[in-house]
């Protein structure tokens, strides 16, 4: 399946010639997940590695105390997953949920293995991406780090503002580690 968007993506970390872009994409096949449904439960092995088309996911563990604790959302021309899982096949410690109907391009493990077979180039830009997203994780921790809760509010709101108007207070202190009730005060006084 040809698909622009993720041309585009991948267009954005790596130059690649058409045929093996071409390539790369017939290995993904499309998913509808319909608003609140899963792609991914706690417990079991995620399968997957996706590409957002459309909709926007939420990517979250509950702790022993039965607390959501989202860690990122994924939107339109973002990636979804659980790496360790998905690398190491064992039970996923993430709920992957879309918080509205959402489109999905998925690769399976063998496909991906199978891709860096046949496109060698894959691999350069999969290598990447990861690179990109550890730096991305790293930015976060650091903010989470060093930032007061307000700070960290306000850096989300104006660097996502299109995800940030797609979520509930309540999934926005999640992802931020604070209670709703921290947030609801943090706003009152912006």
């Amino acid at each position: 399946m040809i698909n622009d968007l993720l041309i585009q993506n991948i267009k954005k970390n790596v130059s690649l010639p058409d045929t093996d872009l071409k390539r790369i994409c017939n290995y993904f096949k499309p998913k509808t997940i319909p608003k609140k449904e899963f792609l991914l439960t706690q417990g079991s092995i995620c399968k997957f590695e996706g590409f957002v088309l459309e909709g926007c996911f939420r990517i979250f563990i509950i702790d022993k105390k039965g607390h959501e604790n989202t860690l990122y959302f994924a939107a339109k021309d973002w990636w979804v997953m659980d790496i360790d899982s998905f690398m190491n096949q064992k039970p996923s410690d993430l709920n992957i949920q879309a918080i509205e109907d959402s489109k999905v391009l998925l690769i399976t493990r063998e496909d991906k293995t199978d891709l860096y077979n046949s496109v060698p180039s894959a691999e350069k830009l999969f290598r990447i991406m990861s690179q990109k997203s550890i730096v991305a994780w790293q930015q976060r921790l650091i903010r989470n780090h060093c930032q007061t809760a307000k700070d960290r509010y306000n850096y989300y709101i104006s660097t996502y503002p299109d995800i940030a108007s797609k979520l509930t207070d309540k999934q926005i202190a999640g992802y931020l580690g604070i209670t709703h009730e921290f947030l609801s005060k943090i706003k009152k006084k912006s």
